[in-house]
């Protein structure tokens, strides 16, 4: 009797336990896996609100704004999003947001004969939840700190007649501007742009009406309602741009010249806004002593007032002559209007027409002779369609192609001098990139014409340098050849006063004074190194990160890569004592911590407040750990430090009330809210990835540490798998890009990444991952893969998770090559996925990197290659290269590369696919038409993500190998296969 109540208990327990085991995530969940979108997390003005968007990969997103001191929560649909746009008032009342059209909206109206749906805004009484829907929106504004309107500017709509193309077409529409206080609503007809000042007091409109009658730039004063014309005239007004202070407006005026293909352009600046509004114009076409001719104010720069609005800045360009055509009599085409007409008008008057055949012989003998019109018509095909690539280009003729339109855009800065009513040329054909320092005081020119080649050549940047008096116009060189490591803070950084600048120079940081002209080594002595010595690229001394100049600018905040250093620009203080540098958290190398970065809380601020709380991130190196401290005028306090990945800190903009988010793999990013700088009582306020129970999920991480064959001390990030028990061996994959181990507390949410690859969605299927961290050593890109990987897979085997006969490895681009190379140097990985694969260093460094147009050889000596020109070193190259070692693979190979592959050239692939199959290898390459270096589409996104796994499953799992797989897809059969696999994803 005992025994059989026993096996009942048992049986019992059994089919309990079946009951309660998730399942794993397939890849047809993932479509509907839903995670917070990154980027559009808000705390209100108040701190009273927290909202948030929840969007699955495929469908409609909600937005969600929850109460941060109750549970009151409200949701709202807002469709099928991949940039919300959300915005609260400034007095934390109401919120208004993009409402866009349904996913299944969406789709039907991409299909032939589908018309554009139009973007809604919804606005909200958060005291009420009462909303307020204006349909056919294009944007939308609150009034600044005012927070009396809400302004749409409507899209124009569906039916309205287009009058004109290009510069032509009329850009106006209704802008609906709703009070808040009334709940009505005004129409203001014609307006092309708008945009409020900070404070909310003026609405500024550019109005843009048919044959441009009536266009002009007007303001809006929201306290009285009265509207005010500040200019008007047959011009296209655009590029508005209020001061910050609210104290100026700053805008373009443009007007058609038939002697030109483009527009002349005016600035226009209005200021003395407490008063009567005064307009400021500078027409260059006024101006014919001082500036340029042939050139016109450039409508791609966004004109701006200084801060004393004394100068405007703006940009000038070149003038385009109009061709001059002879005007010719219009040809009559067939089936053109005019021909259509006189053809009736003919026929009409034809008495010899009796029946249908004397008809169409009237019809053959009126069609029209083109031959004419043909050869009026000028025939291209007769022009050359040539490239002249010349050995001194500056800039290979592929960038040049890549960066043509960067290039016709290009303009050089100069500036308006309102009480000189004077004009002064910053940028020329010498110094072409100028920059101006706060307060307008000074500017720093940069040049690198004579180092252009040189850089596109071996990847190391040089610069001469410029410094511009703006008040005097006076422009003097300060450096010439000025090395820019490629890697590091190395760019010039002005102080929020604008008298000084921080530079990098050999290995230390050093301050320039522009007021006296006199330079400062402000490292020098100072007890550490600010060197980056663990940059691992072709770069001289790359410099840490800079955290920032302190707001009186008496301070630089500087990283040695572990502690924060609160560095003097100055000797001495005011009153002559000498300053040293202070280390502010102390601890940072001692127990290995990374203080990080700097929260920046007040989106505001010129510089870091040293008198207010300095919050700054923590992060374990050799633990993993993170959290945030914060610093007191030098005091540090940590507030968090646990085993889990913890940053995102903002801070509401009028009360002390903080949010941050915490996470790790097994556990969804959330946002936490506290109400005292002491980041204590937090509040959960987000729910995300709802569906998480649902599914199998890994069961924790492990860090592996562990010594590279090169004595480099390294760690790896293993995940385990969902149901993990001790003692049993799993399957396993391993990742790897470069250094990755700090990403032991990342949660990832299930996706179709481009690349196919999803840990979490490895870890749910009964996979462990392994990510090792891979150092460099220079000239042996391949071999360090080799030295790092496989010393940190050996180190994992000794945890008993992995299952040393059923491990794979894969990686994309960087990483596939590692994953080409390493099956060429061993034979214990069963299976391997590369993404993107470099095949061949001899072949790839002289391929163009077709997505800037830049040449692979700077990538390879200066960045990520780590290897010098070839034929200074060919062993490294041969010793290196997959190819060159291909006939010793035996590992079955899964490849992705597609044709269109802009970053590593499909030829790499496709020599590798060659050689393999040459000697009947087991390979299979996955090309996507048109794709470039990661899958873009979605289609294709889900399709080799299901692929990949099923590739891992058979060669790691032992599941039956796909007929894509074991025989391949016949071209006449390869549309068939493609809807079996629709259907079929993937309930694996």
């Amino acid at each position: 009797m005992k025994a059989k109540l026993l096996l009942l208990l048992l049986v019992l327990a059994l089919s309990t336990a079946q009951a309660q085991q998730k399942p794993p995530i397939s890849w047809r969940e993932v479509a509907s896996w839903k995670l917070m979108a990154p980027g559009v997390t808000q705390l209100s003005p108040d701190g009273q609100w927290f909202a948030y968007v929840l969007a699955p990969n495929e469908g409609d997103a909600e937005l969600i704004v929850q109460k941060t001191t109750d549970t009151t929560r409200y949701t709202y649909s807002i469709g099928s999003v991949t940039a919300p746009q959300v915005s609260f008032s400034d007095d934390s009342r109401w919120i208004a947001f993009k409402v866009f059209p349904k996913d299944k909206e969406k789709k039907a109206a991409a299909k032939p004969g589908g018309k554009p749906l139009p973007d809604n805004v919804y606005l909200v009484d958060l005291t009420t939840n009462k909303k307020i829907e204006f349909n056919r929106a294009k944007s939308f504004a609150f009034n600044g700190e005012k927070a009396s309107h809400l302004a749409v500017l409507l899209a124009p709509a569906a039916a309205a007649p287009v009058s004109a193309t290009g510069s032509d077409a009329v850009r106006g529409t209704d802008l609906l501007l709703h009070d808040l206080s009334t709940n009505k609503t005004q129409n203001i007809g014609n307006v092309a742009d708008m945009a409020f000042d900070k404070k909310g007091n003026w609405l500024a409109m550019t109005i843009d009406a048919n044959d441009r009658v009536g266009n002009g730039i007007q303001l809006r004063n929201m306290a009285t309602g009265v509207i005010l014309t500040m200019d008007s005239d047959k011009a296209r007004y655009q590029s508005l741009n209020w001061t910050e202070k609210s104290d100026g407006l700053a805008l373009l005026k443009g007007v058609k010249d038939d002697k030109y293909k483009n527009e002349r352009y005016s600035v226009l600046g209005i200021k003395n806004l407490s008063g009567l509004p005064e307009l400021i114009t500078y027409d260059p076409k006024a101006d014919s002593t001082t500036f340029p001719k042939q050139l016109t104010i450039s409508p791609n720069r966004t004109p701006y007032w200084s801060e004393d609005l004394s100068r405007l800045f703006f940009g000038i360009h070149k003038l385009e002559p109009a061709q001059k055509k002879e005007a010719k009599p219009a040809a009559k085409v067939e089936g053109s209007k005019a021909t259509t007409v006189e053809s009736w008008v003919k026929l009409k008057g034809d008495t010899t027409i009796k029946s249908l055949d004397d008809l169409q012989k009237a019809l053959a003998k009126l069609k029209p002779d083109t031959t004419k019109a043909v050869a009026d018509k000028k025939d291209d095909a007769d022009k050359p369609e040539v490239t002249v690539w010349h050995w001194q280009d500056k800039r290979l003729q592929s960038r040049q192609q890549v960066q043509e339109t960067q290039d016709k855009n290009f303009s050089f800065l100069a500036l308006y001098d309102v009480a000189a009513t004077k004009f002064s040329r910053l940028a020329d054909s010498t110094v072409r990139l100028v920059n101006v320092a706060p307060k307008q005081l000074f500017a720093l020119g940069e040049d690198d014409s004579s180092y252009e080649l040189e850089a596109n050549l071996t990847g190391q940047n040089y610069k001469d340098i410029y410094l511009y008096d703006l008040k005097t116009g006076k422009r003097d060189k300060l450096f010439t050849k000025f090395y820019f490591p490629a890697f590091g803070n190395s760019s010039l950084q002005p102080s929020p006063d604008g008298r000084k600048f921080l530079y990098w120079e050999g290995i230390n940081f050093h301050v320039y004074d522009m007021v006296t002209r006199s330079v400062r080594n402000i490292t020098r002595g100072v007890p550490t190194s600010f060197v980056n010595t663990e940059d691992d690229h072709n770069q001289t001394t790359p410099p840490r990160v800079v955290i920032g100049w302190s707001s009186d600018s008496k301070y630089v905040l500087l990283s040695d890569g572990w502690d924060i250093w609160q560095v003097p620009a100055e000797a001495a203080d005011a009153r002559g004592k000498a300053q040293t540098a202070v280390n502010l958290t102390l601890n940072g190398k001692r127990d290995k911590i990374r203080y990080q970065y700097r929260f920046e809380l007040d989106p505001d601020e010129k510089g870091i407040d040293l008198n207010q709380p300095v919050y700054v991130r923590l992060y374990g190196e050799r633990t993993k750990k993170s959290g945030i401290a914060r610093l007191d005028k030098g005091k540090l306090t940590p507030l968090s430090w646990a085993d889990a990945s913890i940053g995102g800190l903002m801070k509401a903009k009028k009360t002390a009330t903080y949010a941050f988010s915490r996470e790790t793999f097994t556990q969804p990013r959330e946002i936490f809210v506290s109400t005292n700088a002491g980041l204590t009582g937090e509040k959960q306020v987000t729910k995300s990835a709802p569906q998480l129970e649902k599914y199998a999920w890994s069961s924790g991480v492990r860090l592996i540490d562990y010594v590279s064959d090169k004595g480099d001390t390294l760690q790896g990030a293993l995940f385990l798998p969902a149901g993990y028990e001790p003692g049993k061996k799993y399957p396993a994959i391993v990742y790897y890009y470069e250094k990755l181990s700090q990403t032991l507390h990342s949660f990832v949410n299930p996706g179709y990444s481009g690349t196919g690859w999803n840990p979490a969605v490895y870890t749910s299927h009964g996979y462990a991952v392994f990510i090792p961290d891979i150092v460099y050593k220079l000239n042996d890109p391949g071999m360090s893969a080799v030295w790092c990987v496989l010393p940190g897979v050996k180190a994992a085997l000794k945890t008993g998770v992995i299952d040393e006969t059923k491990m794979g490895i894969h990686g994309h681009s960087w990483g596939g090559y590692q994953t080409s190379f390493l099956i060429t140097q061993t034979n214990q990985f069963k299976a391997a996925a590369a993404g993107a694969p470099l095949t061949d260093l001899v072949s790839m460094y002289n391929i163009i990197y077709w997505n800037t147009g830049g040449s692979n050889g700077a990538i390879f000596e200066g960045s990520q290659g780590r290897l010098v020109a070839p034929w200074e070193n060919w062993e490294a190259y041969y010793r290196n290269s997959p190819m060159q070692h291909v006939k010793n693979v035996q590992t079955p190979l899964l490849m992705l590369h597609n044709d269109k592959d802009g970053a590593v050239d499909f030829t790499q692939g496709v020599e590798f696919y060659n050689a393999l199959r040459r000697q009947q290898k087991p390979v299979v390459m996955i090309q996507y038409k048109g794709e470039n270096h990661g899958l873009a589409k979605l289609p294709n996104r889900k399709d080799y993500s299901q692929r990949m796994m099923e590739f891992f499953d058979h060669h790691l799992k032992g599941k039956p190998a796909p007929d894509w797989l074991q025989k391949g897809v016949q071209k006449l059969e390869l549309e068939e296969h493609i809807n079996k696999q629709i259907a079929t994803l993937s309930d694996n």
